[in-house]
């Protein structure tokens, strides 16, 4: 089947009753369709694409997986939700002459002052549709530390979850994301696998027996690759920290990139270096070790 709207599902209950699923990435099939869309032609081009020897199948998800992928979708609708909130005020107020200093916390500290300020020179009526957009930024907020606390029960009940957050640079967050997205990792044959996957791996461009290698290809999940990158920063600003207190940085490989190449590449690789050590703690059902 492809893996559409419901796929999981499907795929779930037709294994059930004694099927072989295998799910395919619709752009996969798209190649071999040759008429016009309908029933007939797409069981048609399923049937063609399957039987290709180099044909990728989508890992089907458990329910688990699905209910913490769902978490973490939720929790991004409602982030981005509270920052259009917060952005929508200040507008709001900069209209009035009012404005604020960068950074969330000089914003949550602000506009509580100033709508208790009876004294200030903002219109009644602005000044009750600022009153109802700052209670829905703390609503957002609410829902998101309610969340927050489901996903920190979750990942301490799940052993995976909490072995991947044993790598440097891997908190709740990205660890429980990996979970969702990967499963036991037994989907892929290798960590290079899962690192293209993700779209840490150069995109080409060759031609005529010349490689030639661009930026990373960024398929995949992009909110995981951007929480695997965050990461990896961090672990290059806590080796930075060291070295100017005059200790090692304690990663030889990513001290002596760090030399000749620009951080923001060294962050990509160390990442890549992750989603390998990743793929191998999931499917050997291992600890990290470091070297």
């Amino acid at each position: 089947m492809e893996a559409c709207s419901n796929s999981y599902y499907w795929a779930r209950e037709l294994i059930g009753l004694g099927h072989q699923v295998k799910l395919m990435n619709p752009k996969f099939v798209k190649p071999y369709v040759k008429g016009n869309k309908n029933d007939y032609h797409d069981a048609e081009v399923i049937c063609e694409a399957v039987q290709r020897p180099n044909m990728r199948f989508v890992e089907v998800k458990s329910p688990e997986q699905q209910a913490v992928s769902h978490l973490h979708k939720s929790r991004q609708l409602l982030m981005r939700e509270r920052v259009s909130l917060s952005n929508h005020i200040r507008a709001l107020l900069s209209e009035f002459g009012i404005v604020f200093a960068k950074g969330v916390t000089v914003f949550e500290q602000a506009v509580p002052v100033l709508l208790a300020d009876e004294y200030t020179e903002l219109p009644a009526l602005c000044r009750r549709t600022s009153e109802v957009m700052w209670c829905s930024y703390q609503h957002h907020q609410h829902l998101i530390s309610e969340l927050d606390k489901e996903l920190v029960i979750w990942h301490k009940a799940n052993d995976d979850s909490c072995r991947l957050a044993e790598v440097p640079g891997i908190g709740l967050q990205t660890a429980t994301a990996l979970v969702a997205k990967l499963g036991d990792g037994r989907g892929f044959r290798n960590g290079r696998e899962v690192a293209a996957f993700i779209g840490l791996v150069p995109r080409q461009a060759s031609s005529g027996g010349k490689e030639k290698l661009l930026g990373i290809s960024k398929r995949g999940d992009g909110d995981l690759r951007r929480l695997l990158v965050q990461g990896a920063k961090s672990v290059i600003r806590h080796i930075r920290r060291r070295q100017q207190a005059g200790q090692s940085g304690g990663y030889p490989w990513v001290e002596s990139l760090l030399e000749h190449k620009h951080p923001n590449k060294v962050a990509i690789a160390l990442a890549n270096k992750m989603v390998r050590i990743t793929w191998v703690i999931l499917a050997r059902e291992g600890h990290y070790r470091c070297a």
